[in-house]
């Protein structure tokens, strides 16, 4: 399965740090990238550029609005990600729980990747019921 795990923190946080720490920083995370690499279960993992570098769009009927950011008042900003496969959610965990943004008591959220055809399954399903 695939699960997609995406890093929430405080953009703040960074800008505190000083070359050391963002040296380890960087260092921590090519050894987790070695590792899952090595496992097999990194599909793709990055960074992203800071809240506001962001572009949202709104799509409506009277045309596309776009704002850029910082776009949200939120304390936490999305990070970076990473792709997975692997078995199962408890596989999936175990990875989340390797990261090195856990280490700045950060948030991870793991979250499945839809499987089409188990969720045209479950339509199809449903529609007979």
């Amino acid at each position: 399965m695939k699960v997609l795990l995406t890093f929430y923190g405080e953009e703040k946080t960074d800008l505190s740090s000083s070359p050391e720490q963002i040296a380890r920083t960087f260092q921590t995370w090519g050894e987790f990238g070695e590792a899952a690499g090595a496992a097999g279960v990194l599909i793709a993992c990055e960074g992203l550029e800071s809240a506001g570098a962001a572009t949202t769009i709104r799509v409506q009927r009277d045309g596309r609005q776009m704002t850029d950011g910082p776009f949200m008042e939120t304390k936490e900003q999305l990070g970076g990600f990473a792709l997975l496969e692997v078995r199962d959610l408890d596989e999936a965990l175990e990875w989340a729980a390797r990261t090195p943004w856990n280490e700045a008591g950060h948030v991870t959220e793991v979250r499945p990747v839809m499987d089409y055809d188990r969720y045209a399954a479950r339509l199809e399903e449903a529609a007979a019921s």
